[in-house]
């Protein structure tokens, strides 16, 4: 499917006067005050100033920057529908600052392009789409939700630590040793998705969104989902009458062994497809798009691999 309207994020613009006042005004904290979760992380006077779109790309570039990188995540409230995120002047001044932006590209964060466009930046960007090199399969479209890909995340973390060292070449070594260090870490999270395959490969389960697929798929699971619900629910749209119910089949007649659920774009027809599932005795997968309170990356993943071989035990 196209990327619908739903997934171009709408932008604030920003004014001359509005920048002034944000530079006079807003200090070191980029938070908009106004529902949205920016956030802004402490460092030393000489750190290179990052900016990405969520947390999740904001946590991979602290790991590798450590102390070295002052990261500001646009987008780092559980809460908050990525989707219907809506920029503002203040994201605005923090990219204006920025010597390296991480995005996810494929049309889930067009925001990111269009201030970076508008306010002429110079930042070196890190686009996780194209860094996984992924494209739309024949006849389909891009899954665009990559750092749910290890792999990917891998590879995304050599490119932040070359677009830091660009910045800040004297501490090259150091981000290419952190890289290295957190890829590491990434390794027994493909480890547990193989545990998973070897276990429970071929077996079927549902979604809510295409948000965890790249993970559904490294374990080996098939995806039993009707592709006109999740497209829907992707899309902000409606589902029809006989998709819900086909939908809803799959856990009355117990087609699947679990349900992944997107918590964080939860509505009628999902919470219908949720209260179903635990009705017929389906486990269901809790899952976000960005970090929850409390968490890193690795063990925001590594709880979510967790969670979804558990239920399949069940």
């Amino acid at each position: 499917m196209p990327v619908s309207s739903y997934r171009r994020l709408p932008l604030v613009p920003l004014t001359t006067g509005a920048c002034l006042i944000l530079l006079a005004g807003c200090g070191n904290t980029p938070d908009s005050g106004s529902g949205s979760a920016a956030a802004q992380h402490p460092a030393a006077a000489s750190a290179v100033p990052v900016v990405a779109s969520t947390n999740v790309y904001g946590d991979v570039a602290e790991r590798i920057g450590g102390g070295k990188v002052q990261v500001t995540s646009i987008i780092g409230d559980p809460d908050q529908d990525p989707h219907s995120y809506e920029a503002n002047t203040q994201n605005q001044l923090a990219l204006s600052k920025a010597k390296v932006v991480i995005e996810n590209g494929g049309g889930y964060d067009d925001f990111v392009d269009r201030m970076l466009k508008s306010g002429g930046s110079s930042a070196e960007v890190v686009n996780a789409v194209k860094v996984s090199g992924k494209a739309a399969p024949a006849g389909g479209e891009l899954n665009e939700h990559v750092w749910y890909d290890f792999p990917t995340v891998a590879r995304l973390a050599d490119r932040i630590a070359a677009a830091l060292a660009k910045a800040d070449p004297g501490d090259a070594a150091a981000f290419g040793r952190n890289a290295k260090s957190f890829e590491a870490k990434l390794k027994p999270l493909e480890l547990k998705e193989a545990r998973i395959r070897a276990d429970h490969g071929g077996e079927r389960v549902a979604i809510t969104e295409p948000v965890p697929l790249y993970m559904i798929e490294a374990a080996g699971l098939e995806n039993a989902t009707p592709e006109e619900f999740s497209e829907a629910i992707e899309e902000g749209g409606d589902v029809s009458a006989r998709t819900l119910q086909e939908t809803l089949a799959l856990f009355t007649g117990k087609k699947v062994k679990a349900l992944v659920y997107n918590e964080q774009t939860s509505g009628p027809q999902t919470q219908k497809a949720e209260q179903t599932a635990r009705d017929a005795g389906i486990p269901v997968v809790p899952v976000t798009e960005t970090l929850p309170h409390g968490t890193d990356y690795l063990g925001w993943m590594t709880a979510n691999v967790d969670a979804l071989a558990s239920a399949l035990a069940k």
